[in-house]
């Protein structure tokens, strides 16, 4: 069993299967100007491993907001998410598994006609979530909803749990201040001053690059050659910065943990969030695909296939971009390949 991170750490439920792997991929021959072959080593965190039903990131996350759920006699755990959010089917399984009800916000095109129980939604359904469907331009009211929903529970004579898109506010963070310890040992013979690492994660709504950088200046992994840079599947650079900002500042002013983050130490590299969110270009759907042909390793459409797209771009442009290395954070995602999507025409 781990050792407490901090005296401050607050409570977690063991949900996750801990510590994850990590191993080299063979994808990442990049073909230089002078046409010769140079190879940028590419290690991967298997944070798809975390689990099977509860796979990726988000259950690392769970484990302290659940946790504070079972502390405060929840017998509903409610959230929102895009119509095949892992979050939201992850949050879904883990109040199952722990004896509470689910209810879930998720967004869709037309919520008189939703989408079919594939993907996510089909293990959504099948663990027994309430969904409730609402469309993109009511999206924007999320909060608003997840409170309306929290008071008809209330209403009822249950007590409502709320956890935001993601699992992305400061306690939900600290699941990845953990898992940056995970990566210091996981780094050590890698990551050096004279060999420095990048860690490179798919930012979707903040949580986790908050943990990773908080847990990084908490380390002073700077002076050991790692940094950390996400990739943003939406959005843009400017609101990510404020969205991890906010996060850390709100860390800070409640545990007071002294890591002082601060704007320069929050690197979002923008420019590859292509045809929006959710939605794939042929050319990353080709990476997804090729990534699994060379390692076995599956990449999903929504996170980390995009990310793991722009990080190739990049390293494309410039092998050194990301220093001598990269470690790509795996946040898993699997089973939003099995909806509706253009996969198929890339095999």
């Amino acid at each position: 069993m781990m050792e407490p991170l901090h005296d401050r750490e607050p409570p977690r439920v063991r949900l996750a299967n801990l510590p994850t792997r990590g191993h080299w991929l063979r994808y990442g021959q990049i073909a230089q100007p002078r046409g010769e072959a140079e190879h940028v080593k590419i290690w991967m965190k298997r944070d798809d491993h975390t689990g099977s039903e509860l796979m990726g990131n988000k259950v690392r996350k769970l484990e302290y907001l659940m946790a504070e759920a079972l502390a405060e006699g929840a017998t509903h755990v409610i959230t929102c998410g895009g119509e095949q959010s892992n979050h939201a089917r992850a949050t879904a399984f883990a109040a199952t598994q722990l004896g509470m009800k689910s209810l879930l916000i998720l967004r869709t095109d037309d919520p008189e006609a939703p989408p079919g129980p594939t993907g996510n939604i089909l293990l959504d359904r099948l663990v027994g979530a309430e969904l409730q469907w609402i469309s993109r331009s009511a999206w924007r009211d999320r909060n608003q909803l997840l409170a309306e929903a929290a008071d008809r529970v209330r209403r009822a004579g249950d007590r409502p749990y709320v956890v935001p898109e993601g699992g992305s506010n400061a306690l939900g963070s600290w699941g990845y201040i953990r898992a940056m310890h995970e990566l210091a040992d996981d780094l050590q013979g890698i990551a050096a001053p004279d060999h420095p690492v990048t860690v490179v994660y798919a930012c979707g709504s903040g949580g986790t690059g908050a943990g990773l950088i908080l847990g990084a200046k908490l380390l002073g992994l700077a002076a050991r050659g790692i940094r950390v840079a996400g990739i943003n599947v939406c959005d843009d650079r400017a609101y990510f910065v404020e969205a991890i900002g906010r996060i850390c500042a709100d860390v800070e002013a409640r545990w007071q943990l002294g890591a002082n983050v601060t704007e320069a130490d929050i690197e979002i590299v923008d420019g590859h969030v292509g045809r929006g969110y959710a939605k794939s270009r042929p050319e990353e759907l080709a990476t997804i695909r090729d990534v699994c042909r060379s390692d076995g390793v599956v990449l999903d459409p929504v996170y980390t296939g995009k990310a793991f797209h722009g990080l190739v771009t990049e390293l494309a442009a410039d092998p050194a971009r990301f220093g001598a290395a990269v470690a790509f954070l795996h946040t898993g995602g699997m089973f939003g390949l099995f909806a509706p999507s253009e996969i198929a025409e890339v095999l």
